[in-house]
């Protein structure tokens, strides 16, 4: 099916039983926010909004909610889709099937936009006449969540030269200038970043930016979707519609034409104001910094126009399923691109970015009877020198050898703490980049990294009960929340602990954690992932039993990870 719009999606989501339509008025402040969260954690239906407090304009949420409805909504093209990929990694795949190739490129055709007239249909409106949607209480305004941010490179302009990405725009609150100035949050690695650089040295300020707000699901998913440099995301969108990408020129502004809503705006390099907070989707509140903002020029909106947003939060929540479609879309086309890598799992539950699980090769020295990393290394690096891979905190890899699924994450984890030698495989990384929604740094986007690479044999056998820790004062509640993965509920100076646990006999431990509480966070085994990966910055919160730093490589017997809330940390989100 061939979506032309974001309205005839919903009506064919509407004839399979897929969506909800509530009729009575809500309002924007916290109210549609909750029945979002409400209905996504029953793994419900789309949300039609049509009544809406302050607004003309009807919204929809949950419309990727689970990965069913998305491979529904993208059914007749979904194949293609992976199949175009297959064939950039792997071109002998053409030779195989020569019919379905001819077939899967005849589809690349969409990939090329078209451009058409400007629609008479749109009308012009204020940004105050959006739905004006806060999620969080603690947020500090109205934001859209689902903006597909278009911009062009100075140096190579041209639609297929283009940018589109997902940066959440806060339309009120704070000190913008109400209709005239909206924030817009853009983070590090993203490709509007090197366009507003390139527009600066180049002297051609402003750049001009232009904000889609809908239109058919597909060019909504291409925001989000990690494509290779040199790939422009209006191409993939067209692909994966079926349908080439539609778009327009006034005033020097590119227009969707398919988008329900289009703001056109002016990017300046001092044009910073404070941003925030926002609850984000690690969980806690992105607090308030200075961000760039957009200078309104226009706002369009389609007659009938259909406001689509989300609610992000700890995950899982509906993001996360962009996660689930991109990772079926793309298969292994990034352990394709990087010799020796053969399974990576940028971990959900964690955020994605402070967490990556990956399995390696390990074949530097097969005549060796002692398997060591040494490939292992040389995987790490690539992962982390790889788009947006770069902004992993914690990379744990192991070979192949005996190694289950990354994606059973409670198993990977009782294989690595077996295999680990804490004197050898950990490798740091400080005074790096970590994503800008991470607080576990006390700098914005400053923190650390640390690459675990484990191979060879079996080094502990792990316990996998715990009858009784002695502990000292300030600490308690010790328990296993997997077999050798031991974590300790306690407010008490760490180098106390340290001292105390040096003289206990921990044999079956390969790890553990320091927690505010540990009922919760063994309740689950998400819940550990979370916690650890979200609250601690590696170089700052490693400790360890028995420390040694020989050739400036720190190693110790048993690593502490420090997972307690500190108090540079974000408010965790609560409703």
């Amino acid at each position: 099916m061939t979506y032309k719009s974001l309205e005839h999606c919903i009506s064919e989501l509407q004839k399979k039983g897929e969506v909800v339509k509530i009729k009575k008025e809500v309002d924007p402040n916290l109210e549609m926010a909750s029945i979002h969260l409400n209905e996504f954690r029953e793994d419900g239906k789309v949300l039609f909004f049509e009544n809406i407090m302050g607004t003309d304009f009807r919204a929809v949420s949950n419309l990727f909610g689970n990965l069913q409805r998305s491979r529904f909504i993208f059914k007749d093209s979904l194949d293609k889709v992976q199949q175009l990929i297959k064939l950039r990694t792997n071109p002998k795949e053409a030779f195989k099937n020569p019919i379905k190739t001819i077939l899967t490129a005849f589809y690349a055709l969409y990939a090329i936009p078209k451009k058409v007239s400007f629609p008479s249909s749109f009308i012009e409106k204020k940004i105050e006449d959006l739905p004006q949607i806060k999620c969080w209480k603690d947020d500090g305004g109205s934001f859209i969540t689902l903006p597909q941010v278009y911009s062009e490179d100075p140096n190579n302009p041209g639609i297929m030269n283009s940018n589109l990405g997902m940066y959440r725009i806060q339309i009120s609150g704070n000190e913008y200038v109400k209709n005239n100035e909206i924030g817009l949050h853009y983070q590090i690695h993203r490709g509007i970043g090197v366009h507003q650089k390139n527009a600066i040295k180049k002297g051609v300020e402003p750049l001009k930016v232009s904000i889609f707000i809908g239109g058919p699901p597909a060019h909504t998913f291409s925001a989000v979707m990690p494509l290779p440099e040199g790939i422009s995301e209006l191409s993939f969108a067209g692909v994966l519609a079926g349908r080439r990408f539609r778009y327009a020129k006034k005033d020097g502004y590119t227009i969707s034409t398919d988008a329900d809503f289009v703001i056109c705006g002016d990017l300046y390099s001092k044009d910073i104001k404070p941003e925030g907070p926002f609850g984000d989707h690690l969980g806690y509140y992105s607090l308030t910094h200075n961000f760039p903002y957009l200078r309104v020029k226009k706002v369009y909106a389609k007659k009938n126009a259909i406001f689509p947003f989300t609610v992000v939060g700890r995950p899982p929540q509906e993001d996360s399923q962009f996660g689930k479609l991109i990772h079926e879309i793309t298969g292994k086309a990034v352990e394709k691109e990087i010799p020796g890598l053969l399974e990576l799992n940028a971990v959900d539950e964690s955020g994605v970015h402070p967490l990556l699980l990956a399995i390696g090769s390990e074949r530097y020295t097969p005549f060796k009877k002692t398997k060591k990393p040494q490939e292992l290394l040389t995987i790490a690096n690539h992962i982390l020198g790889t788009g947006q891979l770069s902004l992993a905190k914690y990379v744990f890899i192991c070979d192949e050898e005996r190694a289950p699924s990354v994606y059973e994450k409670e198993s990977f984890f009782t294989h690595f703490l077996a295999i680990v030698d804490w004197e050898r495989d950990m490798h740091f990384y400080t005074k790096t980049t970590i994503d800008t929604l991470d607080y576990s740094s006390d700098k914005l986007n400053e923190g650390s990294k640390v690459v675990i690479a484990a191979a060879g044999c079996v080094k502990r056998k792990l316990s996998d009960n715990i009858d009784f820790l002695p502990l000292p004062s300030n600490f308690s509640n010790g328990k296993l929340v997997s077999k050798g993965n031991l974590i300790i509920q306690g407010k008490g100076d760490i180098e106390e602990l340290i001292v105390f646990l040096q003289k206990q006999n921990l044999d079956g431990i390969g790890l553990i954690t320091l927690v505010d509480d540990s009922d919760f966070v063994s309740k689950d085994f998400s819940n550990w992932l979370w916690v650890t990966f979200t609250r601690s910055n590696p170089a700052s919160d490693i400790y360890g039993l028995n420390t040694r730093i020989v050739d400036k490589h720190f190693s110790c017997d048993l690593p502490i990870i420090d997972a307690r809330t500190k108090e540079h940390h974000a408010p965790i989100l609560e409703r």
